[in-house]
Formats: C-alpha cells, structure tokens, sequence
C-alpha cells in the first residue's frame, strides 16, 4: 500500500488577490449635510449671486433693464459715496490703531503675575463684547447728549461748557471713534492676552539674563512672537470698521453734513429709503472687493515683515 506523502498531495492553487472594493457613497452623511447645504445655497449663495446680478441692473418704469457697469461708474461722481469712504478711511486710520495699542497695553497688565482678581478684570473688560450693537449706541447716544448728557455735566462741574457732541461734524466723529474704542478694546485685549499666555516663562527669563529691559524684552522678543495674534485683531478690526453700521446709524444717521456717513449706511439709504436696489447691490459689491483687498494687502505686510 502506496503512502501518500505530503509532496504527492495536490497543491491548491494560488488564490488571485481581491479586487479593491467600490466605496460606496456615505448616504447617511449626506443626509445629515444635505439640509445644510440646501439652507447655504437658498439663504446664501443664491442671494449672493442675485445681487451680483442685480448690481447690473436697473429699475425703468417697474421692469428691469440691465445697464452693465453703470452702476459702478455712477458711484465715481457720487459725492456722498465718496464721502462715506473717506469717513471709512478716517476711523479706520485713527480707530484702530489706538484701539489696537490700549489693547495690547491692556492685555500686558491682565498678564501681570500680581494683579489680583485676574479672572474677574477679564470679564469686566470683555463684557462690552456681549452688549448689542444697538444697546450699547443708545446707551452713548444718552450719554453725549447735548442737554443733560452726563458728558457734558462732568465738563460743566470742570468749569468747562457743553459740548454739541452728535451735531458737530468734528465732535460726531470723535463720539464715534470713542464709542468704538470703549466696545472692541477689551475684545481684542482678551485675544491678545491669549497670545501673551502661549509665550514661555523662560523667555521672559532668558531675556532678564541677557540685562533686557522691560520694554526691551516686549519690543525684540515677545512682540515678534506675537505678530499672528496683532495680525489677525488688525484684520477683523479693519473688516469691522468697513462694515460699520449700527453705530454711527443709532447715534447720528450718518450725520451730521454726512460727517460719519459710511458705506454701508449709504447702502441701507439708497436701498431702502429710495429703492434704488441696483445701485446698493453694486455698493455692497465694492465694499466686499475693498475688504478682499485692504486684507490682503494687510496679509502680504505681514509676509514681508516675517521674512525681514
């Protein structure tokens, strides 16, 4: 009797490698993402490219004509328009700078090792941050009232006389920018002092090693390290003060003599006091083109810096 040994048993062959399955779609994930991007196109992109259109257009006798870039060449000899971005202009080179500077002063004394009550000086000065625009406008709107705005009783207990804070074109502006520094200050403070608490004790200490002043140590080693976090409050301060609405809407309607007009405002009075809806489209336009660009042009500074 013949024994079968294990080379004499018949091999089995060599199974060929599967082939890779097809990913089947993630219905589940779109049907938890479909109602969210059927609320972004109907709520966002589809107004966003209806006024872009709209921008082109005109209203003629109740039809709607299109006109090209009429609109656009209307807002070159629009001397309010004009006005309004240079008001921009003004605030947004006086505003934010000085608010930018209290900050990260502020910021710096919230660092401090000895402040007590530390947690609660950071809510006190955040606070301003989470009271509505409109609230907070009113409230200065009581304040710097011309008789009997609190303003003006501490100046006449000084021996100084009334201020015409919101009808004097000069004094409106100089309200405004106030008004703007006391809301946004202690915000951009507490992103700051963020950025401060992410540098390293040792840093501080290397610095004292070296025979670094205090001002030294802020201005060559924690500034440089803190230039994304100053970067990023510059840019939404600016993208702010180019949006700027309820403010100088609440405390002066863009008065007066259009003294602290701004684009947006300008928009609202065109679109919705004289229904001319073509031309604050084409407005919008422009201030998103102006963001898009003053951003950049913030952004590629800051590249150039960081290489130096």
């Amino acid at each position: 009797m013949a024994v079968q040994t294990t080379y004499d048993r018949p091999v089995a062959p060599a199974r060929a490698p599967a082939a890779p399955r097809r990913r089947r779609p993630r219905r589940v994930a779109w049907i938890f993402a479909g109602p969210a991007a059927a609320l972004f196109a109907l709520f966002f992109a589809y107004p966003l490219g209806a006024s872009l259109l709209q921008s082109f257009t005109t209203e003629d006798a109740g039809a709607t004509r299109w006109v090209g870039l009429d609109q656009y060449r209307r807002m070159i000899h629009d001397p309010a328009f004009v006005e309004s971005l240079l008001n921009t202009g003004l605030i947004l080179v006086v505003q934010v700078p000085v608010m930018i500077g209290l900050a990260l002063v502020l910021a710096v004394l919230l660092n401090q090792s000895w402040l007590r009550f530390r947690g609660t000086w950071r809510a006190v000065h955040f606070l301003p941050a989470v009271t509505t625009l409109v609230a907070y406008a009113v409230v200065f709107q009581v304040l710097l009232k011309t008789d009997g705005g609190l303003a003006n009783q501490v100046l006449g207990a000084v021996g100084i006389g009334p201020v015409d804070w919101l009808n004097n074109p000069t004094w409106a502006r100089i309200s405004l920018i106030a008004s703007l520094t006391w809301r946004w200050t202690g915000y951009n403070a507490v992103i700051l002092l963020a950025g401060l608490q992410a540098i390293g004790k040792e840093q501080y200490e290397a610095a004292a090693i070296d025979g670094s002043g205090t001002l030294s140590t802020y201005a060559r080693v924690i500034l440089p390290q803190l230039r994304p976090v100053v970067l990023f409050c510059v840019v939404t301060s600016t993208i702010g003060t180019l949006q700027l609405f309820d403010e100088n809407y609440v405390l002066t309607r863009g008065g007066p003599d259009d003294a602290t007009l701004t684009p947006v405002v300008y928009l609202y009075k065109v679109g919705f006091q004289q229904l001319d809806f073509g031309y604050a489209a084409a407005i919008a336009w422009v201030v998103v083109a102006l963001i898009a660009a003053i951003s950049a042009l913030q952004y590629v500074a800051f590249g150039r810096e960081r290489r130096r």
